[in-house]
């Protein structure tokens, strides 16, 4: 056996595996750092320096309303500034975008996702490990910024993947299924004249987000954003008829949710065939279980967020091995299978034969 800091016993063959310990200097600043990230996503900074890299403090205030407090405002740049994201210029009164904070624009749908939209579920994960509460009574997570930090990923560092995956996709009529705002669905078929699209969620303001993201996207002759359960038979026979056209299924990062029950997961894709009678092609994404998540010398962004988040709801996660065992239950064949952005992340195109 090992000790490590004079009282942790561990098994000699493990000692040295974990990553290095987390400091706690690393372990507070972060997650000031982190609440830091999406509060100026949520005031719009980050577009605004994505566009520009300098960026008037004072005209931007102005520009935002009476309401903004610019004092504040300051001392939330000059924390980002602390971080390197930014340098202060004019003493102050404007900033200049560096490259890490160009990083942190290309990444920011992790806070959108982690502060924005898991706030609650981190932040009374005691209480629920205590059966004080319970999630989705008690302890919620926000949706909408769940469903907006996967669309900000999804534009940053997945699309190139997904399209270059798609071009080999024929459609006429495509499915998104756990839309979220809508984004993804909007942008494929934008880029496929004479297709239509659906975004399916069960979110509702997941759902109104998505009729704004398609109305901007001019895309509301082709596209419907649709509130709805496809596995749930009493929620998808209100749509049957348009489910029924669909040729083409994807979902993206959702599927661990609808493999949570242990009684149904055996049949949630035969399920999920049925939702889509006319369906051929399965384009489908989730993150997985990280095969080596107890000994890993390394501690990737996001798996821990989202092994930790999923714990604390009550939902497993599975293997790359199990999705493949259930989709061959299903009668999905794997045409191709590809690394899909997120960390111990896989987009699979399946054949339903």
């Amino acid at each position: 056996m090992t000790l490590i800091q004079d009282h942790t016993t561990v098994p000699a063959d493990w000692a040295g595996a974990a990553p290095a310990p987390v400091g706690v200097d690393q372990a507070y600043n972060g997650y000031v750092a982190a609440t830091v990230i999406n509060a100026l996503d949520r005031l719009g900074i980050w577009e605004r320096l994505a566009r520009t890299p300098l960026l008037d403090l004072r005209a931007y205030a102005a520009e935002a309303g009476p309401g903004v407090r610019e004092r504040m405002l300051r001392e939330l740049v000059r924390a980002a500034a602390t971080c390197g994201w930014v340098r202060l210029q004019d003493d102050g009164a404007s900033v200049l975008l560096t490259s890490a904070g160009a990083e942190v624009i290309r990444m920011r749908g992790y806070f959108t996702w982690g502060v924005g939209g898991y706030h609650d579920v981190f932040g009374q994960a005691h209480q629920l490990v205590s059966g004080q509460a319970d999630f989705g009574t008690g302890v919620l997570r926000d949706e909408a910024m769940v469903a907006l930090g996967s669309g900000q990923n999804d534009r940053s560092f997945m699309a190139g993947t997904l399209d270059a995956v798609l071009a080999d996709v024929d459609f006429s009529v495509l499915a998104d299924l756990g839309s979220g705002i809508s984004a993804r669905v909007s942008r494929v078929v934008g880029q496929r004249p004479g297709t239509k699209g659906l975004g399916l969620d069960i979110s509702g303001p997941a759902t109104e987000l998505g009729h704004r993201t398609i109305a901007d996207a001019g895309l509301s002759d082709r596209v419907q954003a649709i509130r709805t359960d496809v596995l749930d038979v009493c929620h998808r026979d209100a749509h049957r008829d348009k489910l029924a056209e669909v040729d083409t299924v994807m979902s993206f990062f959702l599927l661990h949710d609808l493999l949570a029950d242990p009684e149904t997961r055996p049949h949630t894709f035969t399920r999920l065939r049925e939702a889509f009678p006319s369906a051929t092609t399965f384009v489908l994404a989730d993150t997985m279980l990280r095969p080596d998540a107890e000994d890993s010398e390394t501690l990737p962004v996001f798996s821990l967020g989202f092994e930790l988040a999923h714990a604390l709801m009550g939902v497993p996660l599975h293997t790359k091995e199990t999705y493949e065992e259930l989709f061959a239950a299903a009668g999905l064949v794997p045409r191709r299978t590809v690394a899909f952005g997120t960390p111990h992340s896989w987009l699979y195109v399946l054949e339903a034969r």
